[in-house]
């Protein structure tokens, strides 16, 4: 970028980096929590996420960081395998994207079904509330969704003074304050204000209230000197890659980074008129970030829409926004590392549980309906899969639902006969896919054809034929010809390579048009 051009936009770019940073903040720290790891792990991820891939990003409007959508799945990790465990998982992730942006695989990463994703995003949104509920208590989370919706009643019983007789119903009445703050600021925020984030007011106020009236409630932990929170990854830690739980668990994190990041990318890209997203670039970028984050034992980044629909609002149209919030976050963690450890994080879960109910969304299932049940069906499936299992079970089940659809669209076949004008002559008509699984439906048209007909079958409207539906017309033609029937196969019109299959099985070719 020429100096002058850089003078031009860095006014509004330096707005713009202020405004993401706000939002950023709360969010990285309210993420790590809610994905069982030190609030610092956060900010280092939004760091990285800023700093380089801010500057390698094919998406350069759109901002990178710890996410919602993988907190379910960190948690997971760090509980069964422990937090240095999700080093090398990470590490193996980010490769894993790196590699797939270098061979142009950016593309098939967005062509996840849309049930699919909204209903992974919604599996997640319950959990995160389920699992939040309990930190908004001053508690902590259970191993799953239904633990933690089994052990509500009694987080709320002890939190009670005249019940339980704790001090959770100070935090538990921050995270309220919070979620309240920030629905209210979404509905009548004032227009000269549009650029404060109801998250960071939330999380300000309950800060400022906790301190005025000296609530003992608990505060994030940050460390003073941010290098006290990175832990190096071991070279001995990578030999536990050979484990293949672990190998599981990194392909997951890479497909699910992966097709977060290049969704949120597109719907950046409909936000404004500028450079479009190379999504290739954008898929290697994150797969450095995630390297790097697995390096220092960071949570793994994916793009961010929140963030990056802040950043496009706030009149961003270059990656120095992005790569200045990364800047802001680092000069704030090192310098005013005080500050954030006033935070209750009651109040940051807060955050997340009105986040979580956001995944939730309403309107993209009613939407679903326009394309029929299945969506829906797919929709709610994905979601309770993960609800009541774990995330990888549910997105496979998700992706399973959407290939049986596939499959019964690609296996649909009409079959109908039909009286032409001439006498004696009749057409089969084929419409859809013949396959073996058609065999029993086309045997029963065929026994209805009475005898002497010169029965016409074009193929022109079929998308794909196999052999047991050619043999069984070829052997049609053969038992009635001697009751006077006779059997005309049309290939006109039909794909070259399905001609010649035709050609092979019954030797018929292209036959004269019906007249």
């Amino acid at each position: 970028m020429r100096a002058a051009q850089l003078k031009a936009v860095l006014p509004r770019e330096l707005l713009a980096s202020v405004v993401v940073f706000l939002v950023a903040l709360p969010l990285c720290m309210g993420i790590a929590i809610a994905s069982g790891m030190p609030p610092a792990k956060g900010l280092i991820t939004g760091i990285i996420g800023g700093l380089v891939v801010g500057w390698l990003a094919g998406s350069p409007l759109q901002v990178s960081g710890p996410a919602a959508g993988l907190a379910v799945l960190v948690f997971e990790l760090v509980r069964q395998h422990g937090m240095m465990m999700l080093g090398p998982i990470l590490l193996l992730a980010g490769f894993l994207q790196l590699v797939a942006g270098r061979l142009r695989l950016g593309c098939w990463f967005r062509v996840t079904a849309p049930a699919v994703v909204y209903g992974m995003l919604a599996g997640i949104g319950v959990l995160i509330v389920l699992s939040q509920v309990h930190v908004m208590l001053d508690g902590a989370p259970k191993p799953s969704g239904l633990d933690n919706l089994a052990g509500f009643p009694a987080a709320v019983a002890e939190a009670i003074p005249t019940l339980g007789g704790g001090l959770g119903w100070q935090a538990g009445l921050l995270g309220l304050s919070t979620m309240l703050v920030m629905y209210c600021w979404d509905k009548f925020r004032p227009q000269t204000l549009r650029f404060v984030p109801g998250a960071l007011l939330g999380v300000g106020l309950a800060t400022v209230t906790s301190l005025v009236l000296a609530l003992q409630v608990k505060r994030v932990e940050v460390p003073e000197n941010l290098a006290d929170a990175i832990d190096w990854l071991r070279p001995s830690d990578l030999l536990n890659l050979a484990d293949p739980q672990l190998l599981i668990a990194a392909f997951a994190v890479a497909f699910i980074a992966s097709a977060e990041t290049l969704l949120s990318a597109a719907a950046v890209d409909r936000m404004h008129s500028g450079q479009r997203s190379d999504f290739d670039k954008e898929l290697s970028a994150q797969g450095v970030g995630n390297m790097l984050c697995g390096l220092v034992g960071a949570l793994p980044m994916t793009g961010v829409i929140v963030r990056s629909s802040a950043n496009v609002q706030a009149g961003a149209t270059t990656r120095l926004s992005a790569m200045f919030h990364g800047v802001w976050l680092l000069g704030f963690v090192l310098l005013l590392s005080s500050v954030l450890q006033s935070i209750p994080v009651a109040s940051l879960a807060g955050v997340l549980v009105y986040t979580g109910i956001k995944l939730v969304d309403v309107k993209a299932f009613r939407a679903l309906g326009r394309y029929g049940r299945m969506p829906m069906f797919t929709y709610a499936a994905t979601a309770l899969a993960i609800i009541f299992t774990d995330l990888l079970t549910g997105v496979l089940v998700g992706f399973g639902l959407t290939l049986l659809k596939l499959a019964f669209k690609a296996s649909r076949l009409k079959v109908s006969l039909i009286d032409l004008p001439q006498d004696g002559e009749m057409e089969l008509r084929l419409t859809g896919a013949a396959t073996f699984l058609k065999v029993p439906a086309l045997t029963q048209v065929l026994s209805t054809v009475p005898a002497g007909t010169t029965l016409h079958v074009p193929l022109s409207n079929l998308s794909y034929i196999d052999h047991s539906c050619l043999e069984l017309l070829e052997e049609w033609g053969r038992a009635n010809a001697a009751k006077g029937s006779t059997l005309v196969i049309e290939a006109r019109g039909l794909k070259r390579r399905l001609e010649g299959r035709v050609r092979t099985t019954v030797g018929i070719g292209s036959a004269p048009p019906v007249t």
